[in-house]
């Protein structure tokens, strides 16, 4: 098995249908009060991107993707129609997006992450397959040049070519993709049209660690 630096087809992945599922193991005690175990740290997003599907074309590319992914072997990048943005509002990413750590004069690489929620318990999920030339980054406040920091398409980690001075706030703004693999070995597609084709279900998953 392989992660492979493709992208699903655009177009289809902005019609499909998913988004964040969590393992929450939830148990009711004899007086009625419950006790909940969340099993995951972070979210495992789950998509069906047979909604996508429109025409002919549409499944041609699907099925022309799922061979070449060998069904469920091989993970590729997804593009989340909804979330798929450092910025709050999901628009444009800027440099003071995202908080991604703080320095201590020695430490040179600062991992993506994008928050969810504001003071109470909020959620920092790690961003691992940053969209390449999209990424840019401050420290405290001051943009860092393109050239005085690299980024790793595969991990999602930024590294500063100087150390930030001690408490120096790091902070950057990014477009994302998702890692996921084909959910199925299996494509039911049926043609209800001349150019039309539905398939029912194409479930995706995403991939932790890839």
């Amino acid at each position: 098995m392989a992660f492979h630096q493709v992208r699903f087809p655009l177009d289809i992945a902005m019609g499909a249908q998913g988004g964040p599922v969590r393992a929450t193991d939830v148990t009711t005690l004899a007086s009625g009060r419950e006790e909940r175990n969340s099993r995951w740290a972070h979210a495992r997003r789950r998509y069906n991107a047979g909604y996508g599907v429109k025409s002919r074309a549409d499944m041609l590319a699907v099925l022309a993707f799922f061979e070449e992914r060998r069904g469920r072997f091989h993970s590729f990048l997804w593009r989340d129609g909804i979330d798929f943005s450092s910025s709050p509002d999901g628009g444009t990413p800027a440099a003071a997006d995202q908080e991604i750590g703080a320095g201590d004069g020695s430490r040179t690489a600062f991992q993506l992450v994008k928050r969810y929620g504001a003071s109470f318990d909020p959620y920092l999920r790690p961003i691992t397959k940053p969209v390449a030339g999209s990424v840019t980054v401050a420290v405290d406040g001051v943009s860092v040049g393109p050239g005085a920091f690299s980024v790793d398409l595969l991990t999602g980690v930024v590294t500063l070519d100087v150390a930030p001075d001690a408490g120096a706030v790091v902070t950057a703004g990014f477009f994302f993709d998702v890692p996921v693999r084909f959910d199925t070995d299996r494509l039911d597609v049926e043609m209800s049209g001349f150019d039309a084709a539905v398939a029912p279900a194409i479930p995706l998953i995403e991939v932790i660690g890839e």
